[in-house]
């Protein structure tokens, strides 16, 4: 049991900004080589803006406001079995305002074989370190929530670090990664139509020629 001062209400960080600037530095600064990948403004979900973001796309971020309809799904969620990919890399969120910072890890923790570290970085460190242990359960409360879309074993799969594990939306592949989130980010803000409070940011591969 979690003393008060280890609690997951006591435990608070600094919101990180919904700013692919402020992203880039921050996973920059931590290992991902600058040449290797970054993030970038998703400005719609219609075809023609999705389109326009760089590919290929490794991981999708969505920041979405809770609300109680959130929350009922996501406990309703939780209650519901759920097998998930062994390849799929989950944690779980322990900290106050943390919810940006899961999001890049796990983004960046299941494309690790996509992309190369600097060896012996923070980041390099940390994914060698925790590949074979198991989600840490705890959750807390936010008013806005990061949560993570990648592409694992063929499937899409939601990685939220307030919900016990991964969530599968279906069949998908690295070649359409964004769409397909997309369709499920499209759903979701449905569910909250008169709510501006939503950002979505795309962790794109930089390949060599094309910037």
């Amino acid at each position: 049991m979690a003393t008060p001062d280890e609690s997951p209400a006591a435990k608070r960080w600094l919101p990180l900004e919904a700013n692919p600037d402020v992203m880039n530095q921050f996973l920059w600064g931590l290992g991902l080589p600058v040449d290797e990948a970054e993030c970038g403004d998703v400005y719609g979900l219609d075809d023609e803006l999705l389109a326009m973001v760089p590919q290929p796309v490794l991981a999708v971020l969505f920041l979405f406001p809770i609300t109680c309809q959130t929350e009922e799904e996501r406990l309703q969620q939780d209650n519901e079995k759920r097998d998930a990919s062994s390849k799929v890399y989950f944690m779980k969120q322990t900290v106050g305002n943390a919810c940006g910072t899961i999001g890049l890890l796990h983004s960046i923790g299941n494309i690790t074989s996509e992309i190369k570290l600097q060896e012996g970085s923070f980041l390099d460190k940390f994914f060698k370190s925790t590949a074979s242990m198991d989600p840490m359960e705890a959750s807390d409360n936010v008013n806005t929530h990061f949560i993570c879309f990648t592409c694992a074993d063929g499937e899409l799969y939601e990685l939220d670090g307030r919900k016990s594990g991964p969530i599968s939306h279906g069949a998908s592949s690295p070649s359409s990664l964004l769409q397909d989130a997309a369709k499920v980010i499209r759903g979701m803000i449905q569910k909250n139509p008169e709510s501006l409070n939503f950002n979505v940011i795309a962790l794109c591969k930089k390949v060599a020629g094309a910037y």
